[in-house]
């Protein structure tokens, strides 16, 4: 069955031009794999006139079977002045052996007389030459008619004369490009529909994200026309970014009720997301819409008490739907009924009508608002809440005493970290070097505590964050310290707040150990 919105994916062309983006040939392949194996129609693999990264990955992805995707090369109509069958570029595009090309040509008149130095008749020409060229070699072909939008509104006639010359010369899909990324759905949609109504061929769109708008202008024209959608994976592109593809795909089968990539790849979306920002080296941005580790989070104990009754109250859609999951999180805006959740998430045995889960409630407040914060440091919260469950249960071990000094001066100083450590009976006074004052700290309370407990060699700490409070206090203010620890298999945040720094880096190292030496 034919889609009814065409999905074409630019991330290895368009969204490598994004600001701290560089794949190499490698990372390249890996994700049109994932592209192919997640349904998506069109993968636009590089640009073969740019470098020769991207001709090395044409041929090896023709030695590749490709599932669903159909593999395109990008680059531009003929050179002014210059025979189609005598332009290097051209030659290098059919050199790529893709089934699709992808060329990208002049709408706006701006462009043609003052960019290109060309007059409007030879710039029809070179679309027209171009395409007709690259049909009679047997090439699905997609143009790109660049700044449609800027084109159209100051030059109607001849926007439109642009797009006829490419469908007249053969051209398989016409895409409106919103190249400066500045236009309003409203004129995209008036625009893509006098578009629609002029052309018979296939109309895609592609936008840019300058002023916010890049995934509300691409659903304007789908709306009104258009069945072919360009973007990239999690929105990388130049400047601020393209159409960002985690929120087309699920509103497209979501929300419009249209068929895309298959139904079944859904559900993987969210590890999609993050695969591409992990070969990416890009930090997964928690607050994107559908695949964010924030986008089904709950704050308000209002709104946390209403998705325990009814969840659609408010969630616009089943999280697992993508692969995403609820998570409701303590604050001191939290209600009684965000901690019976988390208490419960966490493993807890907790109801409403226990009197301890009043005391966790006013704890937790307590503690916020003296600076500590659990929405990213669940372990300590856990201890928080084991603390009163249990009538503050014996701990397993008690940081009597530590000390931390610098020995030298610049590039030669060393710090070291002294801490006594109590476990029941026994006392172990420890010494170690490190990098810093907090790596010193962190060694010398595993080396005290190794012998005791040999799991914690296991241990390792993945982030260390620190935040100050109250920066009007200058170098005496309130810092809260998170930190974030793994044993290979889960990871786990604590926290610890303190005037003095290594104070609250040890209170969260503390709980980072405990919590890893609990059973349950």
């Amino acid at each position: 069955m034919k889609p009814q919105v065409e999905i074409y994916d630019t991330t290895l062309r368009d969204g490598s031009q994004g600001e701290g983006i560089n794949f190499s040939l490698a990372d390249k392949l890996r994700i049109a794999e994932r592209l192919d194996q997640f349904g998506v129609h069109y993968i636009e693999g590089g640009w073969p006139g740019s470098n020769p990264k991207d001709m090395e990955f044409f041929a090896q992805a023709r030695a590749r079977k490709w599932r669903h995707a159909k593999i395109a090369c990008f680059g531009f109509t003929r050179r002014k002045g210059v025979a189609v069958e005598n332009d290097d570029q051209i030659r290098m595009l059919l050199e790529a052996q893709t089934p699709v090309v992808t060329v990208v040509g002049k709408t706006w008149l701006l462009h043609v007389t003052e960019v290109l130095h060309v007059k409007p008749d030879e710039n029809l020409a070179m679309i027209a030459d171009t395409i007709r060229y690259l049909k009679d070699h047997g090439k699905i072909v997609v143009y790109d008619a660049e700044h449609s939008f800027d084109g159209f509104t100051e030059e109607p006639e001849y926007a439109l004369a642009t797009w006829q010359a490419a469908e007249k010369a053969g051209a398989d899909c016409i895409c409106l490009c919103d190249s400066n990324g500045g236009r309003l759905p409203s004129e995209v949609a008036r625009i893509t529909a006098a578009a629609h109504g002029k052309l018979n061929a296939r109309i895609g769109i592609h936008t840019h994200n300058d002023i916010g708008l890049g995934v509300a202008n691409a659903i304007a024209a789908l709306d009104v026309g258009a069945t072919h959608v360009q973007g990239t994976i999690n929105g990388y592109g130049e400047r601020t970014g393209n159409c960002n593809l985690t929120s087309i795909i699920p509103i497209v089968h979501f929300k419009m009720k249209r068929t895309s990539v298959p139904a079944k790849s859904l559900p993987k979306l969210k590890e999609f997301s993050e695969y591409v920002d992990e070969i990416a080296n890009m930090r997964h941005d928690p607050r994107q819409p559908w695949v964010g580790q924030t986008a089904f989070a709950h704050k308000g104990g209002i709104h946390v008490h209403a998705i325990e009754r009814v969840a659609r109250s408010y969630e616009h859609i089943e999280p697992e739907s993508v692969g995403n999951s609820r998570r409701v999180l303590v604050s001191d805006l939290s209600g009684r009924t965000n901690i019976l959740v988390k208490a419960q998430e966490l493993g807890f045995k907790l109801n409403a009508e226990m009197p301890e889960t009043k005391l966790i409630t006013a704890r937790i407040k307590e503690r916020e608002n003296l600076g500590y914060e659990y929405e990213a440091a669940e372990a300590s919260l856990a201890l928080v809440i084991r603390g009163v469950l249990d009538r503050n249960p014996e701990l397993l071990f008690t940081v009597d005493a530590y000390h931390v000094s610098m020995r030298g001066n610049g590039r030669d100083s060393v710090c070291e970290a002294t801490v006594k450590v109590r476990v029941g009976s026994t006392t172990h006074h420890t010494v170690a070097e490190g990098d810093g004052p907090v790596n010193a700290l962190d060694g010398a309370l595993r080396s005290a505590l190794a012998r005791s407990f040999p799991a914690l060699k296991k241990i390792k700490l993945t982030d260390y964050k620190v935040r100050i409070l109250d920066g009007l206090a200058g170098t005496a203010a309130r810092t809260r310290v998170l930190i974030a620890s793994s044993d290979g298999h889960r990871e786990w945040g604590t926290v610890g707040v303190s005037e003095n720094i290594i104070t609250a880096s040890l209170e969260a190292l503390v709980d980072s150990m405990e919590f890893a030496l609990i059973k349950k």
